[in-house]
């Protein structure tokens, strides 16, 4: 498919089509509700001034987004039913958000971004088929007297692990396969964020039919082994606490999954998403370069190339358009700071230097007021997040002066020429 890229834009049209960039979807803009997925009642919503940018600069590129907004405007009148009371609930007995269809519709805006396709992701039809998986449980069903919770939950778990052969992908979750509902219920190889979501809808119907007769709860594993499965919520551990998934936490772990598998930089794993981008823009004190491999060396430089010329030969090399529209549902549905400045560095790769200062200053302004929440911190990594972003924000202001924001000094193509494979 044929596109225009933002550097074949004139500028000053290029710049204005920047300016009109929505927060949440045209019919969400102002009524989106800021989703808290942390505990607390007295959150402070953060970013409601700010504007994304990722669909009207596709569009700016020549790329129908009209999928991908529809999809966004599904996401947020889900998350904008999510209370503070419901962020905190159990995802077995979730009632108020439907975390099946909101993971597809997460799933329906990245398929738009990346297949231009012009027919969307049935959504209705997949959730159809998450239906339909409860449904076919209950040929499995032997009612019985004497039949304890664990040998039901076992009954369910031998029908999801065994007959369906649902499956715990690779410790490796850069498959973009394990991180999308509808390509989980096509492959049955999911990761475990998805294998509980999928676990979760069964209890749900199993309950909303009368089957399920006792409390049950799901022990989501943290180890990079073992699947989810469920327990007698009554004969429940202290140490199963910690294992307990709610609704918020487990869309926001859906979306930082697929945050990490897309984040075009992935030369030091050692660092944080956002120190792997300043490193690949020279944000960071450099004395320490010679210490890393010369492998960590040519990948830091091979993804800065990739980037500057729109390419990826692999999405294991990441994608800007899919961490960006990760970053941008993390803010509606977070009110952590730190994603502003991830979603701020993106920005700075993109070349929109104007739109990286408002959200580094947007989250420097939070950090700052939150203060009495936030304790401060002395790890290294924290005090060399610190630096990048005051260097990162006094380079954006001596762009400012030197040039103002009217023209990128390096153009970016990546958001309009690819059409990669799932």
């Amino acid at each position: 498919m044929s596109s225009v890229s933002s550097s074949s834009l004139p500028t000053t049209s290029f710049f204005s089509t920047f300016s009109k960039f929505q927060f949440c979807p045209p019919s969400f803009s102002s009524s989106c509700p800021r989703v808290i997925c942390h505990g607390g009642s007295n959150v402070q919503h953060v970013a409601t001034d700010l504007k994304f940018f990722l669909h009207d600069a596709l569009d700016a590129s020549g790329i129908d987004t009209a999928h991908a907004r529809e999809a966004r405007e599904g996401f947020c009148s889900q998350i904008k039913r999510l209370t503070d009371i419901e962020k905190e609930t159990s995802i077995c007995i979730n009632r108020h958000v439907d975390l099946g269809r909101t993971a597809l519709y997460i799933a329906a805006e990245d398929d738009s971004l990346v297949s231009h396709s012009s027919v969307p992701l049935p959504v209705d039809a997949f959730v159809a088929r998450l239906d339909d998986l409860s449904m076919d449980y209950c040929p499995h069903y032997t009612p019985s007297y004497d039949s304890s919770p664990e040998k039901f939950l076992e009954s369910i778990e031998r029908f999801l692990y065994v007959h369906k052969g649902f499956r715990r992908t690779s410790a490796n979750l850069l498959e973009p396969q394990a991180l999308y509902l509808h390509s989980v219920l096509t492959h049955r190889s999911g990761s475990p964020a998805m294998l509980s979501l999928i676990y979760s809808e069964i209890l749900k119907m199993l309950r909303l039919w009368g089957l399920l007769y006792f409390d049950a709860e799901i022990f989501y594993p943290h180890d990079i082994f073992n699947v989810p499965k469920g327990y007698h919520k009554l004969k429940s551990k202290e140490s199963d606490q910690a294992h307990i998934m709610t609704s918020g936490n487990l869309l926001v772990e859906i979306l930082n999954n697929l945050k990490h598998a897309f984040w075009p930089f992935h030369h030091d794993h050692s660092k944080t998403l956002f120190l792997r981008a300043a490193h690949a823009a020279n944000c960071v004190d450099r004395s320490d370069f010679v210490g890393e491999s010369g492998s960590q060396i040519a990948s830091a430089k091979a993804a800065r190339h990739r980037l500057d010329r729109g390419v990826w030969t692999t999405v294991r090399f990441g994608d800007m358009r899919r961490s960006l529209s990760a970053c941008e549902r993390l803010i509606l549905l977070t009110n952590d700071p730190n994603e502003l400045r991830d979603y701020s560095i993106l920005l700075y790769h993109c070349g929109l230097y104007e739109e990286s200062l408002q959200y580094l200053t947007k989250y420097q302004e939070h950090k700052n007021s939150s203060t009495q929440v936030l304790t401060s911190s002395d790890s290294e990594s924290d005090m060399e997040e610190d630096a990048a972003v005051d260097k990162l924000i006094t380079r954006l202001n001596l762009i400012q002066l030197e040039q103002g924001w009217s023209q990128p000094s390096v153009a970016r193509k990546f958001l309009g020429n690819n059409s990669d494979p799932w």
